[in-house]
C-alpha cells in the first residue's frame, strides 16, 4: 500500500505521546517513507537547485526553468536555495506537496551568515568580541528572522581556520585559532538551531567547508591546499568536531583539494573521519557545483564519473551540479554503485526534514504575518548595536586621544558617510545602503560638536556588488585639497578608511592587504597638517598598517559591523562604551610575513644572537607581528599578578588550577579577556610555541580587582600524535596567562 507523506502525516497525528514511542514513530516514519520511494524519487531528494520566485509564478517556462519546474512538481528536487519570502516559499512548497507522488516537502536554504534582515558584525569582527553568549544570541536572531521568511537551513557557520589574511573569506570565519574557533562554532550552531529544529524560530546550521579551505595556497580562493595529516587533525579539524558534537545538522564540502584529492571526493574526510570515526548522522551537501568541478580538478573525466566519486565518498546532496539527478540512476542500474549509497543519503535528507517538522507540517515556516512582525524588530537592532561595539578593537590610543574630548572635529574619508559597506559581504536579505553610517552615528551622539566633512577620495570605480570585481580608484585626487583644508582647521580629525563590503569575501583574495587605492596617500597628507588623527578602520580582514601604527596616535578596528555600525562606533569613540575587543587574527607588519600566526612551531633555528644570519627570519622585517593574536586595548588599564598554581605535578587522572589576580588601575570600569595558553615543551612530534586553551571575559570595576582561575586537566593537553592517536604525553609543560598571545607570564608544571 502506497501511503506517501500525506498519509504518513495523518498517521502521525494518531501516534501516542510517550517520549520513547514518539522517537520510534519518527524513526519508522522515515524508514517507511524511504521504503515507498522509487530510485528516481530518492535521487531527487539529493538534488538541490537555486531558484527564484518566477519558477512557480504564472507564465510559460522555457529552457532550464521548464526542466526545473517539471522536476519540482515530480519530486525531483529535495531542497532549494535563494528563494526568499514566506509567500513565495509557501507557493513553491504547495507545488511540490500537491503535485509530486509522495508529497515530500522541500527544504528552503540560504546563506544566512551574520544576519538575515538585521545585520550583525561580519563573523570575523564578531569573533573579536570573544563573547560566546553574544554570538549565540545574534545567530538566534538571524535564525528567527530567516525562519520567519520561509528559510529552514543556513549555510553557516563557516568554521575554517585560516592564517592568511590575503584570503578574502577570512571575514566569514572566526580567525586563526582552533580553540577559539571551536568555541565560536559551538555558540553559532546553538544559536541557529536552538533547543529543537522543529521550533519554527530555528533553522538548521551547516559546518563548512570540510575541510582545509582556509589553507588555500597564497590565499587565492578555490586554490590547492598542501597540509599534512598532523596539521589537518590538530589545526583544521577541531572546529568541525566541535560543531558535530554540538549537534550541527549538516556539513558542507570544501572546494579545494588536499594532497591531490578534492575534499568533495575524499573518502578519508567523509567516510573515514566524519561518517566513520565520528559516527555523524547528518547531511553532507556539496558547495556550489563542487561535484561538477571534480572534472576541472582533473579527477573525473565527465559528470557521470564525478557523480560516482562524490556519492561514494559521502556527499549526500548535489548543490547546483545537476550531476546526481542526471547520472546516479544509470550508475546504479549499471552496477557501478550500490543503491545502499543512495538509500543512506536519502534517509539523511528525510531525517533532516523530519527534524525540521516538515513531515508534520510542510507549511510550518510560511507565515506572512510572522514575517512582517519579526524582521528588523527594535530588539534585534539593539542587539546589533551591542554586538557592534563589543566587536570593536582599540589598536592604539597614544596620549589618550580617545575617548573624544574635542568639539571641533573634521570627519574625513570614503567610508565616513558610507551606509552600504558597514553591512558587509554575505549580507543575506539586507537592504543595500541601510546601515547607520559613522557620520550619522557621530552627529547624533555629539549634537553640540562642530563637525566639518570631506570625502577626500573615492575607494572604487563603478558599483560594488557580489557578482562583480571591485575596481579600486587610483587616479582621482581631486578631493584631496578639500579634505586637507578641513583637517588643517580642526582640533581633531576622524578618518574612516578601509575596504568596501565587496573587497573581502568569497573570490576577493588580495596580494596586497594595505589600505586600498589612494587612502594611505591621503592619510599622509592629512598628517602633515594635523597630527591629532583618529583612524577608524572598516574592513573584512587584517590589514598591513606599519606606517599608520608608527604615526597615527589612535587606531580603531571597526570591521564591517552591520545595521547599527555608526552608532556602535560612536559609542566607543565618545566613551559611552569602553572597548574590550581582542583580535582573532594576527595583524602582520608586511604582507611578506603572511601566513603569520601566534601558534607556530619553534623550528630548529628559532632565534640567533644580534648580527647573525642563519636563523629563521626575513632580512627586511622583524619576525614579530604588528598586533598579536588576542590583542586589544581599553580605556581602562589592567595589571596582572604572578600566576599561582595549585600544584606543579598534574596526574594522569587529576587536575590542577592556575590563577591570576587582575587589577583595574584606572578610574574607568572595563572588561578584560584573560587568556590561558599552554606549551608542550617536548613531544613525539613538534609542538606549537603556545596554544590557547582557555579564556574568561570579566568586568572589573575601576580600582577593583578580580581573581581569574583556570582548571587544567590532561584532556586540555591532548593532541593527535604522529600515529594520529589522540591523547596527552607525559612530560614538562609551560603555562601562560596574559592579555594577548604575546604579553604573558608563565610557570611550568609536569604531567605524570
Amino acid at each position: 500500500m502506497k501511503i506517501g507523506i500525506k498519509g504518513i502525516v495523518l498517521l502521525s497525528i494518531m501516534a501516542i505521546s510517550a517520549c520513547s514511542e514518539q522517537k520510534e514513530t519518527k524513526k519508522s516514519r522515515v524508514d517507511d517513507l524511504l521504503a515507498e520511494m522509487t530510485l528516481e524519487e530518492k535521487i531527487g531528494q539529493l538534488n538541490q537547485y537555486s531558484i527564484g520566485a518566477e519558477l512557480t509564478g504564472p507564465g510559460e517556462k522555457q529552457g532550464q526553468a521548464k526542466r526545473r519546474y517539471e522536476e519540482l512538481k515530480n519530486g525531483g528536487i529535495g531542497s532549494v536555495l535563494n528563494l526568499l519570502g514566506a509567500k513565495n516559499a509557501r507557493e513553491t512548497q504547495r507545488q511540490v506537496v500537491e503535485n509530486s507522488r509522495l508529497g515530500i516537502p522541500l527544504i528552503f536554504s540560504f546563506d544566512v551568515v551574520h544576519g538575515y534582515k538585521t545585520m550583525f558584525p561580519i563573523p570575523l569582527g564578531e569573533s573579536a568580541s570573544w563573547d560566546l553568549e553574544l554570538m549565540e544570541a545574534t545567530a538566534a536572531v538571524a535564525a528567527k528572522e530567516a525562519a520567519a521568511a520561509g528559510i529552514q537551513w543556513t549555510f553557516a557557520p563557516m568554521v575554517d581556520i585560516s592564517r592568511d589574511a590575503r584570503w578574502g573569506r577570512v571575514m566569514e570565519g572566526a580567525g586563526e585559532d582552533p580553540y577559539l574557533g571551536s568555541a565560536i562554532a559551538v555558540a553559532r550552531v546553538k544559536g541557529f538551531q536552538g533547543e529543537s529544529l522543529s521550533d519554527p524560530a530555528t533553522i538548521a546550521a551547516c559546518a563548512k567547508h570540510f575541510a582545509g579551505y582556509g589553507f588555500v595556497e597564497s590565499g587565492k580562493d578555490y586554490n590547492n591546499v598542501y597540509v599534512g595529516e598532523n596539521q589537518l587533525m590538530n589545526t583544521i579539524v577541531p572546529p568541525f568536531k566541535a560543531a558535530k558534537d554540538a549537534g550541527v545538522a549538516t556539513f558542507m564540502n570544501a572546494f579545494n583539494d588536499i594532497d591531490g584529492v578534492p575534499s568533495t571526493a575524499s573518502t578519508f574526510l567523509l567516510r573515514d573521519i566524519l561518517k566513520g570515526n565520528w559516527q555523524y548522522k547528518g547531511v553532507v551537501v556539496s558547495d556550489w557545483n563542487s561535484i561538477g568541478e571534480l572534472i576541472s580538478h582533473g579527477v573525473a573525466k565527465d559528470k557521470r564519473e564525478a557523480a560516482k566519486l562524490a556519492i561514494t565518498a559521502g556527499a549526500d546532496i548535489d548543490m547546483e551540479g545537476v550531476v546526481y539527478i542526471d547520472h546516479l540512476k544509470e550508475l546504479v542500474e549499471a552496477g557501478e554503485i550500490n543503491e545502499d549509497l543512495i538509500d543512506d543519503a536519502a534517509k539523511r535528507v528525510l531525517q533532516l526534514k523530519e527534524d525540521l517538522g516538515l513531515l508534520d507540517d510542510p507549511y510550518l515556516y510560511f507565515d506572512e504575518n510572522r514575517e512582517k512582525e519579526t524582521l528588523l524588530k527594535k530588539e534585534h537592532l539593539d542587539l546589533a548595536r551591542e554586538a557592534g561595539r563589543k566587536s570593536i578593537v582599540l589598536l592604539k590610543n597614544q596620549d589618550d586621544l580617545l575617548p573624544l574630548k574635542a568639539s571641533n572635529i573634521a570627519l574625513i574619508g570614503p567610508l565616513m558617510k558610507d551606509k552600504d559597506s558597514p553591512i558587509g559581504n554575505w549580507r543575506a536579505a539586507a537592504e543595500a545602503g541601510s546601515a547607520v553610517s559613522l557620520y550619522e552615528g557621530l552627529t547624533k551622539a555629539l549634537p553640540d560638536a562642530n563637525f566639518t566633512y570631506a570625502e577626500g577620495v573615492k575607494l572604487s570605480v563603478g558599483p560594488n556588488n557580489f557578482f562583480q570585481e571591485v575596481e579600486v580608484e587610483t587616479g582621482d585626487r581631486s578631493g584631496f585639497a578639500e579634505a586637507i583644508n578641513k583637517a588643517r582647521n580642526a582640533e581633531t580629525v576622524i578618518v574612516a578608511m578601509g575596504e568596501t563590503a565587496y573587497m573581502s569575501g568569497e573570490g576577493r583574495s588580495r596580494s596586497e592587504i594595505g589600505l586600498p587605492g589612494l587612502q594611505l596617500e591621503l592619510l599622509k597628507e592629512i598628517y602633515k597638517v594635523n597630527k591629532n588623527i583618529i583612524l577608524v578602520l572598516m574592513n573584512g580582514r587584517p590589514l598591513t598598517l606599519a606606517w599608520e601604527d608608527e604615526n597615527i596616535p589612535a587606531i580603531v578596528e571597526a570591521w564591517h559591523l552591520g545595521s547599527e555600525a555608526g552608532h556602535a562606533i560612536a559609542d566607543v569613540l565618545t566613551g559611552k562604551y569602553n572597548p574590550a575587543g581582542k583580535l582573532p587574527m594576527t595583524f602582520p607588519r608586511a604582507v611578506g610575513q603572511v601566513p603569520i600566526y601566534y601558534n607556530h612551531k619553534m623550528t630548529g633555528r628559532p632565534s640567533s644572537a644580534p648580527g647573525q644570519v642563519f636563523y629563521t627570519h626575513h632580512t627586511d622585517v622583524d619576525n614579530s607581528p604588528l598586533y598579536p593574536f588576542g590583542y586589544g586595548l581599553s580605556y581602562s588599564s589592567f595589571v596582572y599578578s604572578d600566576i599561582s598554581v595549585s600544584e606543579s605535578l598534574l596526574k594522569a587522572d587529576g587536575e590542577i588550577t592556575a590563577s591570576v589576580t587582575v587589577k583595574n588601575t584606572s578610574d574607568v570600569d572595563g572588561e578584560e579577556v584573560v587568556q590561558l595558553y599552554i606549551r608542550d615543551l617536548v613531544g613525539t612530534i613538534t609542538r606549537p610555541v603556545k596554544e590557547l586553551k582557555g579564556f574568561k571575559k570579566v568586568m572589573i570595576p575601576a580600582g577593583g580587582s578580580i581573581e581569574v582561575e583556570f582548571t587544567v586537566d590532561p584532556e586540555m593537553l591532548a593532541y593527535y600524535k604522529g600515529d594520529l592517536k589522540y591523547g596527552a604525553e607525559p612530560g614538562d609543560f609551560e603555562l601562560f596567562i596574559g592579555t594577548n598571545a604575546r604579553d604573558t607570564q608563565s610557570v611550568q608544571f609536569e604531567l605524570k
